[in-house]
């Protein structure tokens, strides 16, 4: 006899099941509950939606042969009952039953199943503040908000947002309303940098000083939102520091599990309300699976569980789930936590643990900062790319890897091979040794993603010794000018000149290739910093001191072109 499944929830996880089950099992009876209104749809293009990069929210539920996944398309191509605008109240273990109302009619009914799957996502998280509720305050919750977002722009009624919340759905928020709308948009996050926990200092004031080159000036960090607002609507923002005038506010401020239902069904959570799941994504009751952003997964670097909303895992989620349904043995292994986001004419990605995060995890870990052409660097049309490499200096083995760089495309390829060797448990030597096609136009014969292997390699072996940009930067810009250190310089003299000129006392130029021959130019009762554009030249230069004995030195990571892209200028 054909099974009868129940799906609660229709965005991304649970449609992906119920087609996988029906692929292996036609006969079987599948039905869908969400809700919403809108159902199957990319929610991660929310924000593409609302910036008119995609200007009709039926894309965002079309197919990739332009078909709206709606509920005739499920019903037709798919052979799946949805039942949209419909809310599950409880479910019986027992009876195996979902109790469900309809939202429209207010009719509630007892819906069977042999097997039950939970698909019920996550929620944003809203401040408990003064004003949260006002009219004019939204989240990036569902595609039904987003095109109220849009409406209110298109008619011309937003002139000034606050976007609260500087993570990685803050900041493509903030493009889409700058970018295409020119509306004049702050960002308030509490953390002191753009995208805490996910990328480190250096590459978020990379981000922060693209930002500020797009028109985003308002960016205020390490500040809290007191209270919203308003008389009938969001007026405006008022933090601990200041006052905001704003027609929209956007809290992006995290989400949590959807996990309420399955808790009130007596099934295992956690602390946070995540549903717990095995290896086969089947919770503590066996006919009850679970998968996308309701449930904890297991992350590949710490071996802890861990909670990453992301449409690509959930959908992931979902085969394996119609798979088992079905009675096979597919399992989830866990996740890298990798991710990528377009900021304006920039990208940033990241898979692993970021250098902080990894700390707070127990590792003793260190990080190592690489510039270098994304392709060959005499083919036309290269970019810079930043790779920064977090390793355990126990072990050697990769903890993370993130970047930033014009060529999202490029970046991405990068990240994503990261990504697999993070599963694996790969030492940063594997890095350098990975095999990458290669040709001019794509990448260089040793690769930026080699770059950033070697230079933990050595930093392992102890023949170097690196300052990260923010620490120098620190050391170098305080006091009253004694940095305890003095700039050696390994540029060529037109390179070094401003530089010289500028800080005499501190700033000394001798050419890489001229070392050996002017070493007793070379300042030798304190600390050197060694410098050149990218950190290569430098390390050679600090290969060629130890050698000479003059072994008090650290390389700057990421070199010049690191403290460019980060905003500092040492020079007028």
């Amino acid at each position: 006899m054909p099974q009868n499944v129940l799906i609660i929830g229709a965005v991304a996880a649970g449609p992906k099941a119920a087609c996988r089950l029906k692929r292996l099992e036609p006969d079987a009876r599948v039905t869908l509950i969400d809700r919403d209104e809108h159902i199957s749809y990319g929610g991660c293009g929310i924000p593409y939606f609302i910036s008119g990069d995609v200007s009709d929210a039926r894309e965002l539920q079309s197919t990739s042969f332009h078909m709206v996944r709606d509920e005739a398309f499920f019903r037709r191509a798919k052979g799946v009952q949805v039942r949209s605008r419909t809310e599950a109240l409880a479910i019986d273990r027992v009876a195996r039953t979902v109790r469900i109302r309809d939202l429209v009619t207010g009719v509630e009914e007892a819906l069977p199943y042999d097997q039950l799957v939970l698909a019920t996502g996550s929620r944003p998280n809203r401040l408990p503040v003064p004003g949260a509720d006002l009219p004019g305050v939204f989240t990036v919750s569902n595609l039904g908000e987003a095109i109220k977002i849009k409406e209110r722009i298109a008619a011309g009624q937003v002139n000034r947002a606050v976007v609260i919340g500087a993570g990685a759905i803050g900041l493509e928020m903030v493009e889409a309303m700058a970018d295409l709308w020119g509306i004049d948009t702050a960002v308030v996050e509490v953390r002191d940098q753009v995208l805490p926990g996910l990328v480190s200092p250096a590459i978020s004031r990379m981000v922060l000083a693209h930002l500020a080159e797009k028109g985003v000036q308002e960016v205020y960090l390490g500040e809290t939102v007191l209270r919203i607002e308003g008389d009938s609507q969001a007026e405006r923002v008022v933090t601990d520091r200041r006052e905001l005038d704003a027609d929209l506010v956007i809290m992006a401020v995290g989400v949590r599990p959807n996990g309420e239902l399955a808790k009130s069904a007596g099934l295992d959570v956690s602390d946070s309300g995540a549903v717990l799941v095995n290896s086969r994504l089947q919770t503590s009751d066996p006919r009850i699976w679970a998968g996308g952003d309701c449930v904890l997964g297991p992350n590949l670097v710490t071996g802890r569980p861990g909670f990453f909303p992301s449409g690509a895992l959930a959908n992931r989620h979902g085969r394996i789930i119609g798979t088992n349904l079905a009675g096979g043995g597919d399992e989830f292994k866990g996740m890298a936590g990798s991710f990528v986001l377009k900021c304006f004419e920039r990208a940033v990605a990241a898979a692993g643990l970021s250098l902080a995060r990894a700390k707070a995890e127990g590792f003793d870990a260190f990080s190592t900062l690489v510039i270098q052409a994304d392709r060959a660097h005499f083919y036309p049309g290269q970019e810079l790319m930043v790779l920064e490499l977090v390793v355990d200096r126990a072990s050697g083995r990769m903890l993370g890897l993130q970047g930033f760089s014009p060529s999202g495309d490029a970046l991405c390829a990068r990240i994503n091979a990261a990504a697999v060797l993070l599963g694996q448990g790969a030492h940063a030597r594997d890095l350098g040794q990975v095999e990458l096609a290669y040709a001019p136009p794509f990448s260089a014969a040793v690769d930026v993603l080699h770059a950033a292997g070697f230079a933990a390699e050595n930093i392992l072996a102890k023949k170097s010794r690196m300052v990260d940009p923010e620490e120098f930067l620190e050391q170098f810009n305080g006091g009253d000018g004694d940095t305890g250190f003095i700039c050696l310089d390994v540029r060529g003299p037109e390179n070094a000149a401003p530089f010289v000129a500028r800080y005499p006392d501190r700033w000394v130029n001798i050419p890489q290739e001229q070392l050996m021959e002017r070493l007793g130019e070379v300042p030798r009762d304190t600390e050197l910093v060694l410098v050149c554009n990218s950190g290569a030249r430098s390390y050679e230069a600090q290969i060629t001191l130890d050698h000479h004995g003059l072994s008090a030195t650290r390389n700057l990571m990421g070199g010049i072109m690191a403290l460019k892209k980060m905003g500092t200028r040492l020079t007028d």
